[in-house]
């Protein structure tokens, strides 16, 4: 392995770890899902908004990184996001009150913003063309790392607060668990804000603020002395060419030589989202949890998931180079589609039955005979068993222990839904997790990709945000099975996008793409 290729890929790696610390303070919330509830005595609302609070700032961030980062720098931004990753996990761990706990999770979202829009634009303007693919999928392979030691961290946080009479167990309780789950970020962010001091500025970015020589000694630290000239001398006849458009506005992403690449971003942006990745990630031991599985079974599944998750972006990672982004799209995308639609029928297929000895626990009234005659009684629909047991328990004392109800009267295949969940996961992983964010990198010109990348980002932002607001309240009003066949409507519909319009892009530099997909 040559110095070059090794000295890329470690900038990669370095920059990459926002990527991780994404992923983390995305997913770790699904650990704590079951225990906010009760601290806070949340609704099914207040839940998702606690949830997708993160998203919506994150979907703030990208509005505004994108143009910060072409006036201060990629670098800049990304050590600004690091300092905010650590200050949200202190104080989420000490969050006396729901609304600072949002609070904190949004000043999260901040750092995920900046995150997920500059370290992909930074990996891809300081790589070769021939390793791009590759290095822009070292974020999401982070993201994807963050998301399973978050399933991790949280399994064993959950272990030790059950130890009783040891040392852990005074630092960590069950009542206190989640805490320690939201605060443990701080440690990875305070690695990343300390290690970017050994990342370079940007070479294009340098480029585009008239520091030619300080760009080509970064190139040549990463591609060798001879190519950095050429590259150089590439990417300044570009800015060049584009020096009388006006740089880096929201107005030019509109203009008519970039709608085609324009549009490809904004439908692939919704439909990594609109697939419901992140109701499959952030709500992961839920879904297990009401699928027949125990809390403890529920959150070693949630393991699974991430685990899945990162084997298959890897497997992406060494495969988008060679076979390219299209097939990549196209076979993962079919995938994603057959496993929601097969998910939909295990849950279509699902029974509920009445237990007196679950619900007389749960009782809030003296309706005891009631509970003990309809016991037995079976529905083969969640949304009629669930009526029944709040005449019998109460309104109340039902949405603060569904998730537990639900699981003990639930009778369904729970290996279907765990092997399809597992499916789509992978799908997800080797497709349009990776890929998409790689395609983003390479299909806007330089005199937008900043722009560009944070208005399609803001999208993907957008749809997150409402997929995670409203998955509790779907799956209490329209039920597991139409929620998760909705999800595979939608993919079937961007398989069809992908197979028309999405071109390939793998192998060429950034300038020849700029050349072939705008007018």
């Amino acid at each position: 392995m040559t110095k070059q290729r090794i000295n890329i890929i470690t900038i990669s790696s370095i920059v990459a770890l926002g990527g991780f610390l994404m992923g983390f303070d995305a997913s770790v919330i699904s650990g704590v899902v079951k225990f906010i509830v009760v601290e806070f005595d949340l609704t099914d609302f207040e839940l998702g908004w606690g949830v997708s609070s993160l998203t919506l700032a994150a979907t703030f961030s990208m509005l505004v990184s994108g143009k910060l980062s072409d006036r201060f720098g990629r670098k800049k931004v990304l050590t600004y996001a690091a300092i905010l990753y650590a200050v949200s996990a202190l104080i989420s761990a000490i969050a006396p009150s729901f609304i600072i706990l949002v609070i904190a999770r949004m000043i999260g979202g901040l750092g995920v913003g900046a995150s997920l829009i500059i370290a992909p634009m930074y990996i891809a303007e300081i790589s070769p063309a021939k390793m791009r693919g590759m290095m822009v999928s070292f974020n999401q392979l982070n993201i994807v790392v963050g998301i399973s030691v978050a399933f991790f961290t949280n399994y064993l946080i959950l272990q030790w607060s059950q130890i009783g009479g040891s040392f852990i167990n005074n630092l960590i309780s069950e009542n206190n668990s989640w805490r320690w789950m939201l605060g443990i970020e701080a440690i990875p962010a305070i690695v990343y804000f300390i290690s970017l001091f050994m990342v370079p500025k940007s070479p294009r970015w340098l480029i585009m603020k008239g520091k030619s020589d300080e760009a080509q000694k970064v190139l040549a630290h990463v591609i060798g002395e001879e190519e950095s000239i050429i590259e150089v001398e590439s990417i300044k006849k570009s800015i060049e060419k584009d020096k009388n458009k006006k740089q880096g506005s929201f107005g030019e992403i509109f203009n008519h030589s970039f709608r085609n690449v324009l549009i490809i971003g904004v439908v692939l942006a919704l439909l990594q989202q609109l697939v419901g990745i992140n109701a499959v990630f952030f709500y992961a031991p839920m879904i297990f949890e009401q699928s027949g599985f125990g809390t403890n079974a529920a959150f070693s599944q949630a393991i699974i998931v991430g685990l899945t998750n990162l084997i298959f972006t890897v497997l992406a990672m060494f495969l988008i180079d060679k076979v390219g982004r299209k097939l990549l799209l196209i076979v993962g995308t079919l995938g994603i589609a057959l496993s929601m639609i097969a998910i939909s029928y295990g849950f279509s297929q699902a029974t509920y039955t009445i237990k007196e000895n679950n619900l007389i626990e749960y009782s809030q009234n003296s309706n005891i005979e009631k509970i003990k005659k309809s016991n037995g009684k079976t529905f083969s629909s969640e949304e009629d068993f669930s009526v029944a047991v709040k005449k019998l328990i109460g309104n109340e004392s039902f949405i603060k222990n569904k998730s537990a109800i639900i699981a003990s009267s639930i009778s369904v295949n729970t290996y279907l839904i765990l092997i399809s969940i597992m499916a789509f996961v992978a799908s997800f992983a080797v497709s349009i997790g990776p890929v998409m964010w790689v395609m983003f990198s390479e299909l806007f010109p330089n005199v937008i990709r900043a722009v560009a990348m944070s208005f399609v980002g803001v999208i993907n932002s957008s749809a997150s945000f409402m997929v995670q607001l409203v998955f509790p309240w779907e799956l209490s009003n329209m039920g597991s099975s139409l929620t998760f066949l909705i999800y595979g409507l939608i993919a079937i519909l961007g398989l069809i996008f992908i197979l028309l319009k999405v071109p390939e892009t793998k192998g060429k530099t950034l300038e020849q793409l700029e050349e072939l997909l705008t007018n």
